[in-house]
């Protein structure tokens, strides 16, 4: 699409945007009595309309039958999950048996690594992004430790070369091919949260089973960002929240997904629970554990149907707007913000402002971090003039507009706003 930077073809693509009546179905942060512009669904996604209607169904069920709530009602808790997982397999290109919403995204994560971190002689090591999210560096090196063996031995980082910002794909397989007769795991990030790029996750699946590894990815900042195929691209496990691009609230109950191959593989470690145990035997309390023979055999406590309804008021929205439709929307609208962009390097002062999120396609998703001088007086200018954006130290801005609530006119007023901030604090 051949882009203007104008407010009229900003206005024609939002007219034109099949998906543009499904931002009045989410609370919108106000500014000086108008609708802020919210371009931090990389962060916290905002609220949907119909979430507390659905959390205060679950209120009343709770006081109309007390424990009974698991089996009474128009929805039995027991059964809440099974209208979660249908969408979501297709958030994340899963089949439904191999998805499970459970728990938090690091708790999910050490449970993982119980099953699929599996050090044998020298086959111990692990390969992961440098500079990963602070709770994946702080997963990893605990869990190793709590293995017995040494961190520094152990966790190996792959991470951009001198003087560049971005990892290359190229070093990735070269550093899995180098250690390949010691890698157990390799562990990655879909997209990285302090630069926006994209990984090939296929790609590097295809080179960890190559050299005998498992693999598995951190979608925190992927999953209902962009498309993935992770039963297609044959990958072991993977991880993500959902309070982000899903839209379900802060510490939302997060999600998992097992491939098929799993489900019956019981040479597989893993911390077991009485809610993932088989559902036929479930109520006969036995003592030797059976799973479930599907991703919820990893289940381990009791779900909170609060949680669960408000993860259902969002996946109900991907359901009703189409979830490629909202990929397809995310694509265009990130498009058009790095077009922008590149028009305000344009305009203003030459080196103050760098995008670090690569524009290619295939290696974005919703999120644009840009390197900005006076980068905390820019962000203040900001939030000042209603942009909700993100402020990472040293000097990075990141924004994160969305398909479902986002517009393109507001893509272009932030354009506007970032472009007046950055001329009036060069001078």
């Amino acid at each position: 699409m051949q882009f203007e930077n104008s407010l009229g073809h900003a206005k024609s693509l939002d007219e034109d945007d099949i998906l543009k009546n499904f931002r009045a179905g989410f609370i919108l942060p106000q500014h000086q009595k108008e609708d802020a512009i919210y371009f931090l669904g990389n962060s916290l996604g905002l609220q949907p309309k119909r979430t507390e209607q659905y959390i205060q169904e679950v209120l009343h069920q709770w006081g109309a039958f007390g424990v009974e709530g698991f089996f009474k009602g128009d929805q039995p808790w027991m059964n809440l999950h099974q209208q979660l997982t249908s969408t979501l397999s297709e958030i994340v290109g899963a089949r439904p048996h191999e998805v499970v919403v459970m728990n938090q995204l690091t708790v999910n994560l050490h449970l993982m690594l119980v099953s699929f971190y599996q050090p044998q002689g020298k086959r111990n090591k692990i390969l992961c992004e440098a500079k990963a999210f602070p709770s994946d560096q702080y997963m990893l090196q605990t869990h190793v430790r709590q293995r017995g063996f040494d961190v520094d031995k152990t966790i190996i980082e792959v991470g951009p070369r001198i003087g560049e910002t971005l990892i290359r794909e190229e070093d990735i397989l070269t550093a899995i091919e180098q250690h390949k007769d010691e890698l157990a795991l390799i562990f990655w990030g879909g997209l990285n949260y302090y630069t926006g790029q994209l990984f090939n996750m296929q790609a590097i699946t295809a080179a960890a089973h190559d050299c005998g590894a498992k693999v598995g990815f951190d979608l925190a900042h992927a999953a209902g960002n962009i498309a993935l195929n992770l039963h297609d691209w044959n990958v072991d496990f993977a991880c993500w929240c959902s309070y982000k691009y899903l839209n379900s609230g802060p510490g939302a109950v997060a999600g998992v997904y097992i491939h098929e191959r799993y489900h019956n593989d019981s040479s597989l470690n893993r911390f077991a629970g009485w809610w993932g145990s088989k559902k036929e035997t479930q109520f006969l309390m036995q003592k030797d554990f059976v799973p479930e023979p599907s991703a919820e055999g990893w289940q381990l406590s009791t779900p909170s149907p609060v949680l669960y309804a408000a993860h259902k008021a969002s996946l109900t929205i991907f359901e009703e707007a189409g979830v490629q439709n909202i990929f397809n929307k995310n694509v265009l609208l990130n498009n058009y913000l790095h077009f922008l962009l590149q028009e305000v390097i344009k305009q203003t002062p030459s080196e103050h402002m760098r995008v670090l999120t690569p524009g290619k396609a295939g290696e974005k998703g919703c999120q644009v971090s840009m390197l900005v001088k006076n980068g905390k007086q820019i962000f203040d200018e900001l939030s000042a003039n209603g942009v909700f954006a993100d402020w990472r130290e040293p000097d990075v801005i990141r924004v994160a507009p969305v398909g479902l609530y986002n517009t393109f006119e507001e893509v272009w007023k932030f354009s506007q706003i970032l472009k007046r901030a950055i001329n009036k604090f060069s001078k």
